[in-house]
């Protein structure tokens, strides 16, 4: 559905705010469907608690629901494995781990 449309569905309909293991659930989601679209060229992700528990606390916003940990997930994780693939870091057969440290998302080669 279209931005405008659902905004104009929050201002009218009162939703309860999510909690954080609503957004944990809604993020374990979206991984499962990078996981797959990764999978089809060859790639295996893995993510650690680290990861999960990074993006929930970055991702978390009550008032605007689901929509930041997507952005989060978006431009955290997805535009970083972009550039990894472009760069030929992350390649066909690779098997990458996901974590977080120092307040950034990181990509570890999980064979080595």
């Amino acid at each position: 559905m279209r931005p405008e449309f659902l905004n104009r569905i929050d201002e009218i309909i009162m939703f309860d705010p999510l909690s954080k293991a609503d957004i944990r659930d809604i993020l374990h989601i979206q991984m499962d469907d990078l996981r797959h679209k990764l999978s089809e060229n060859g790639i295996t992700v893995d993510f650690t608690p680290a990861f999960e528990d990074y993006m929930v606390d970055h991702g978390y916003e009550p008032s605007y629901g689901a929509r930041p940990i997507k952005r989060l997930m978006q431009r955290e994780l997805v535009n970083l494995l972009a550039k990894s693939i472009l760069d030929g870091t992350v390649h066909r057969e690779s098997t990458i781990l996901v974590d977080s440290a120092g307040g950034q998302v990181l990509l570890r080669d999980k064979d080595k």
